[in-house]
């Protein structure tokens, strides 16, 4: 239990970044090192896995707190299903009893659950448990997670590519209609603004197959703490040097210099020169 001087002091933390600048609309993270983790400490690879639990309550309720709107988590990549089949199992059975644990605390918070990815290539009692978080938070109004579940980005394109092959095949969309513009409109995340900013914890520079067509324009913020040791502080310190950033979309820093908001002009101006 967080101490009432602690509770405090963060508030504090919370306010000061929200004074100090944007607070990011959309947070992709990418939770690295759960196995390196525990290896280091002499545990089983699950028990950093069922430490990253903890890491996520705590990052999506600090998101809530700030403001933050959107926020996708890479829970299982596509690529992860290659991964022993023990490990995988483990990881099922973990993610079904966090979402049965944490659906309440979620609902009771205003946080909307969502997802993205291949889901019905996950075992049925977590789809189950899944379709339940989705459905008793459908209503709630705050934060807005996305947990991204079988996912991959070249699934993704790939999908939204052979659906924009079928609706050209059937008159729906002529070959000369299709932009970038019509491209976000078939993938997963079609309803959500592209992250403002990926957070990568433990200290690998790539971006894993993840979100690779919304990531165009985000900052990117590279953490050495493995995904157990993540915690509110390391994502003040994430937002924080996101607010140091210039983001220019492409565009050149004298079209950006705007003494309220850079970013909100930055990325008007983009909209309009990209014309979309």
């Amino acid at each position: 239990m967080i101490s009432r001087n602690a509770q405090g002091e963060d508030k504090k933390i919370q306010l000061e970044l929200k004074r100090n600048g944007d607070i990011p609309s959309h947070i992709a993270v990418i939770m690295d090192g759960n196995g390196r983790w525990a290896k280091k400490r002499g545990l089983p690879r699950i028990a950093g896995h069922t430490e990253g639990v903890e890491s996520v309550r705590d990052i999506v309720e600090a998101s809530g707190q700030l403001g933050v709107e959107y926020l996708t988590l890479y829970a299982f990549s596509t690529e992860n299903w290659k991964r022993p089949k023990d490990e995988v199992s483990l990881l099922m059975r973990l993610l079904m009893h966090a979402l049965r644990d944490e659906t309440d605390k979620l609902y009771e918070n205003n946080v909307r659950v969502h997802t993205i990815g291949e889901t019905t290539s996950l075992p049925q009692e977590v789809q189950d448990e899944l379709f339940d978080a989705i459905e008793k938070t459908k209503q709630n109004t705050g934060l807005k997670l996305f947990l991204a579940l079988s996912y991959s980005g070249r699934w993704d394109i790939t999908k939204a590519a052979q659906q924009i092959a079928l609706d050209v095949q059937y008159k729906k969309l002529q070959p000369s209609e299709i932009n970038d513009k019509t491209i976000t409109r078939y993938l997963s995340t079609a309803d959500v603004p592209d992250p403002d900013l990926l957070i990568r914890t433990s200290g690998e520079f790539r971006i894993s197959n993840f979100l690779l067509w919304q990531l165009a324009y985000s900052e990117i913020y590279i953490s050495t703490a493995c995904w157990p040791d993540f915690r509110r502080k390391d994502l003040y310190n994430a937002i924080a040097e996101y607010q140091q950033r210039e983001r220019r979309f492409g565009l050149v820093s004298e079209q950006v210099a705007s003494p309220k908001s850079k970013t909100g002009y930055a990325r008007r101006l983009f909209k309009h020169v990209a014309g979309l």
